[in-house]
């Protein structure tokens, strides 16, 4: 299947890249700095995921014809800023538990957290500048590109815990998917693949179909995480399985059941999603209520529809390669998770 071929693309380069991004990890100027600071940030950036994120920018790079080797900088400055966006998103949902460990902030305490997902937000704009590879005009692209992707996902997470904040459950679909296309696709997706092509030379209609597709890919991916979390296997979600439901979490699927399910399955919705439940029957029940109504399906299909939706216009604007071709079996790696 097309997903397992950007799974293997995925498995034959994480080790090169996890290698790299561990350079960025100094010692610092005082032993205590790897103690409190260097150290745990390490160890957390180790206990990595697939690394999509940077190995989709170099992807890119290649596919419009670049030297992959001059996207290495820019590849792991966004996978600093995913750091530090997930240090900081478990503190803000007091999580438990991410990639099958402790979350930083149960390990070295709030303020330590904050400050390691300080650091990696700084590497993010610092890991460019210093990349001897790229001319100062395209550092200066690049930068910019970031700096709007940092905005967008601030955004994207001030909408998410505002709603949870305010008890709001007025949200409608089209809420949802602003809220998840600026908190997840444009730094998963978007903007990894327009600064691949950016430094790759692409042209101006390369950079933005590839930006394009990234964010409805992204999207799918965040669409797709959301229904790991409900009905993926504890083992597989390798994080607080179900936890989205004791958060309280907006999803889609939340967010559509309570746009079509009846008023008394709303209200039981309603109420174990405001009362931090974690009694493992319960939230069952919250599942049972949205496959129900239909929107476990119904979400799913949408994803699948959006991660093929520029397919062909990736493949009119890029020439024949393997890249072009690992890029387009990414959206079915993205919506092909549940296992």
């Amino acid at each position: 299947m097309a997903n397992h071929i950007f799974e293997n693309y995925l498995s034959e380069n994480t080790a090169d890249i996890d290698s790299y991004i561990s350079t960025f990890f100094s010692e610092g100027t005082h032993p205590d700095m790897w103690k409190y600071l260097y150290g745990p940030l390490s160890d957390f950036s180790n206990n990595a995921g697939k690394r999509h994120r940077p190995l989709i920018c170099m992807l890119a790079c290649r596919a419009v014809g670049g030297d992959v080797r001059t996207a290495r900088a820019a590849s792991a400055a966004i996978e600093h800023f995913h750091t530090a966006a997930l240090i900081h998103d478990d503190i803000a949902d007091d999580s438990k538990l991410r990639r099958g460990e402790p979350c930083l902030h149960l390990r070295t305490g709030e303020g330590l957290a904050i400050n390691a997902g300080d650091l990696a937000l700084s590497l993010v704009t610092g890991t460019v500048l210093v990349d001897e590879t790229l001319p100062d005009s395209v550092k200066l692209r690049v930068l910019k590109e970031l700096v709007d992707m940092t905005t967008r996902t601030i955004e994207g997470q001030a909408l998410d815990v505002g709603w949870a904040r305010d008890a709001r459950f007025d949200i409608s679909v089209d809420d949802y998917l602003t809220m998840a296309a600026h908190k997840t696709a444009y730094y998963s997706g978007g903007v990894p693949l327009a600064v691949g092509a950016i430094i790759g030379g692409g042209s101006e209609d390369q950079i933005e179909v590839l930006r394009a597709y990234g964010m409805s890919t992204g999207l799918a991916f965040q669409i797709q995480d959301d229904l790991l979390n409900l009905i993926g296997s504890e083992e597989s979600t390798k994080k607080d399985f179900r936890g989205d439901i004791t958060e309280g979490k907006r999803t889609m699927v939340v967010v559509h059941t309570l746009e079509v399910a009846a008023q008394a399955e709303k209200d039981e919705l309603i109420d174990i999603l405001s009362s931090r439940e974690t009694d493992p029957a319960r939230l069952e029940r919250a599942v049972q209520i949205m496959k129900d109504a239909g929107s476990v399906d119904y979400v799913r299909d949408y994803a699948i529809k959006l991660a093929h939706e520029h397919n062909k216009d990736i493949e009119e604007i890029l020439p024949a390669s393997t890249s072009r071709d690992l890029l387009l079996s990414m959206g079915d790696f993205f919506v092909n998770r549940l296992n």
